[in-house]
């Protein structure tokens, strides 16, 4: 499972700090999907982006008792002056996968074709996201992070993401956060409402829904 423990996350802001994220307390259980709903600018990719390791809590701690993706189609990770192959067989590496097998995979779900052959930096944001998401399901996870990236594509490759992340990891924890509520209510077992930094966790979808409908 996934602890997250007294969780604050603030930035420097002018002569102080602003802060994102105030004392957030979560458990994320194996298999479980978890919906993180709030309205844009209300700390949904900063809590995803703790979850994942991406980025350090100012305090409170996370624990985490199985593997996490990076957050899907999050390519802060990339090194922009090497291409996507090289991006690829650097990903391998780190996780102990076989190259050849990794890059058939990507090259099939990514449907990037020529472009991995060029940097990174020569990408736009909707390509960096199919190669982000294309490596993310390369390597297996027993929890999958998403924010909101599920609507990047056209609809073949939407489709192919809903059966990768939905049908063929089915018994897999999944984070995903959103500002719709029907994709939490598609989605979604559990859920959070994020407002003001400050998190409230409804065991019943639908409730936390009217809560988000009402702010």
């Amino acid at each position: 499972m996934i602890v997250c423990a007294g969780v604050r996350k603030s930035y420097p802001m002018g002569h102080g700090q602003r802060e994102i994220i105030r004392g957030v307390d979560l458990v994320i259980r194996p298999g479980e999907r978890f919906g993180i709903l709030g309205r844009n600018g209300a700390g949904k990719t900063t809590l995803i982006k703790l979850i994942g390791g991406v980025e350090m809590p100012t305090s409170g701690s996370i624990h985490r008792h199985m593997s996490v993706s990076w957050p899907l189609g999050f390519g802060g990770g990339f090194q922009g002056s090497l291409t996507g192959y090289d991006n690829a067989r650097f990903i391998a590496r780190i996780y102990g996968r076989e190259y050849r097998e990794l890059r058939d995979f990507v090259e099939d779900f990514s449907e990037l074709g020529r472009q991995l052959s060029m940097p990174v930096k020569t990408y736009s944001s909707g390509m960096k996201a199919r190669l982000a998401f294309a490596l993310s399901l390369a390597i297996e996870f027993d929890c999958y992070l998403i924010d909101e990236i599920i609507l990047v594509g056209d609809q073949n490759f939407q489709r192919k993401c809903h059966t990768e992340l939905f049908e063929k990891r089915a018994d897999r924890a999944l984070v995903l956060a959103s500002h719709n509520p029907g994709t939490i209510l598609e989605y979604c077992n559990r859920a959070m409402v994020l407002d003001g930094g400050h998190a409230t966790v409804y065991s019943d979808v639908e409730e936390a829904l009217r809560i988000y409908n009402d702010l």
